[in-house]
């Protein structure tokens, strides 16, 4: 049998037990999906009480990533129930313990019904662990967050693809120099995110860029 693959999130067993319990949730809404949802007329009534988490082997990189380059400040574009937003609290958390200086997760979240329940969520991980590292800026995304921007080290895009180029170029002039931007599902939804992902591998537009062997493809872009 082979070893249980590691988990480098370091957080009580409660804050594991629930990103394991969110996720299984996640898992078990997704299949249940119709295998047409996504060019489905009513996709946002559809998804409107489903998580879509991002996947917890690309949560627990995320993390890592961001435990590796000493993230302060992250960017979610998409934070739906909030399960991403775990992690990336518990990495900021943990960043600014070790090195000190401030930061925060800023999350974005349209939908008033999710952003509550993502609020129980973090409240449930704990305040001090969790709940005190997230900026939650309920609405439009485009509006929401044209103000108040620190200095970026993260991004991680994981929300409708129209929307997602636009959000992006709003934070570039934000993002600092070794800044990384991370897009979900960059191999399934190619087509979607065309636009984005000629964007981001433009070399006038200064990143580096590498598709992850995820599922659905998680591409992983480092600004010059």
């Amino acid at each position: 049998m082979s070893a249980p693959t590691p988990n480098p999130v370091v957080a009580p067993d409660h804050v594991l037990a629930l990103l394991d319990r969110l996720h299984q949730e996640s898992l078990t809404q997704e299949a249940a999906l119709p295998s047409t949802y996504l060019a489905s007329g009513g996709f946002d009534d559809l998804m409107r009480d489903k998580f879509i988490a991002l996947d917890q082997d690309k949560s627990q990189f995320v993390y890592q990533l961001a435990r590796a380059t000493g993230a302060r400040n992250i960017v979610e574009i998409g934070t739906s129930f909030g399960v991403s937003t775990i992690y990336l609290a518990l990495a900021v958390g943990s960043n600014l313990d070790n090195l000190g200086g401030e930061g925060k997760v800023i999350a974005t979240e349209k939908e008033h019904t999710k952003a509550e329940k993502a609020r129980q969520y973090w409240q449930e991980a704990g305040n001090d662990l969790v709940t005190r590292h997230i900026d939650l800026r309920e609405g439009d995304l485009l509006e929401t967050l044209t103000k108040d921007i620190p200095q970026i080290d993260l991004i991680l895009l994981d929300i409708w693809a129209p929307v997602a180029l636009p959000a992006l170029k709003l934070l570039e002039p934000k993002l600092r120099s070794g800044g990384v931007v991370i897009l979900d599902n960059s191999i399934s939804s190619a087509t979607r995110y065309k636009e984005l992902l000629e964007h981001l591998r433009s070399p006038k537009n200064g990143y580096t860029n590498l598709t992850l062997p995820y599922s659905k493809g998680l591409e992983m872009s480092v600004k010059l």
